[in-house]
């Protein structure tokens, strides 16, 4: 036997469902963030005419490699120190600098890096750059 205190139709709800509330707010944000970028996806302007320069070409990349042997290459071809030092003049007093890629085996010895690094700062390329390979 269980006790009853009231009719059931007295007993009003206690809690009020929130769900639907929920699911309609969300569906009307939704299409507020739609139309939102819909209606206005840029600032219109109206933009001055200018008269600017155009940029500089971008300069021309020499390769420099050195082999685990020693062995200095300029643009893929095999040159002693001699020939690399006059291959380095002559781009040095051309209108425009090349720029210097240098690419060394991990197992060559130092000092023929920095023998090109000399030779290069000797001949004024200073637009110099180490290629490597990324770490996966």
């Amino acid at each position: 036997m269980a006790f009853q205190l009231g009719d059931d139709e007295q007993q009003g709800l206690s809690e009020m469902n929130l769900i639907p509330l929920i699911d309609i707010m969300l569906v009307l944000m939704i299409i507020f963030l739609v139309t939102a970028t819909v209606l206005n996806p840029a600032v219109p302007l109206s933009l001055p005419k200018a008269d600017a320069q155009t940029l500089p070409e971008q300069p021309t990349v020499v390769t420099i490699s050195i082999d685990a042997d020693g062995q200095i290459f300029w643009d893929q071809q095999p040159v002693t120190l001699a020939e690399l030092e006059q291959n380095m003049q002559t781009a040095a007093q051309a209108e425009r600098k090349p720029s210097i890629h240098l690419r060394a085996d991990q197992d060559t010895r130092y000092d023929g890096v920095a023998q090109v690094l000399a030779r290069a700062s000797k001949a004024g390329l200073n637009d110099l750059a180490f290629v490597s390979d990324a770490v996966r």
